[in-house]
């Protein structure tokens, strides 16, 4: 191999390092698309997910996993329920 050859494939794999570690969106990756429901039946409720700012989404996320395997449905974090979901969530981490 040529040293033209070795210098642009040298450059194509420092150019590939370097975009690696750029983030693909502004503001990272959400689970939750869109403002979310704003309430779910509690008797429909498994289990609630609370999911905080971090480097792949700027807010935070309530997932709600619905029994009978209905799926999963997003909170409207501004919402009363999630608010409430969310406090309840902050006082279990204080406990343990």
């Amino acid at each position: 191999m040529n040293v033209k050859g070795m210098v642009i494939v040298l450059a194509v794999i420092f150019c590939a390092t370097i975009v690696q570690g750029f983030p693909m969106f502004k503001w990272g990756r959400c689970l939750c698309i869109g403002p979310g429901v704003k309430a779910v039946k509690v008797a429909d409720i498994e289990k609630a997910t609370i999911i905080y700012p971090s480097n792949n989404c700027n807010k935070i996320e309530v997932i709600i996993t619905l029994k009978a395997h209905k799926g999963q449905r997003c909170l409207n974090p501004k919402s009363k329920q999630a608010n409430i979901i969310i406090k309840v969530g902050k006082l279990k981490e204080r406990i343990f």
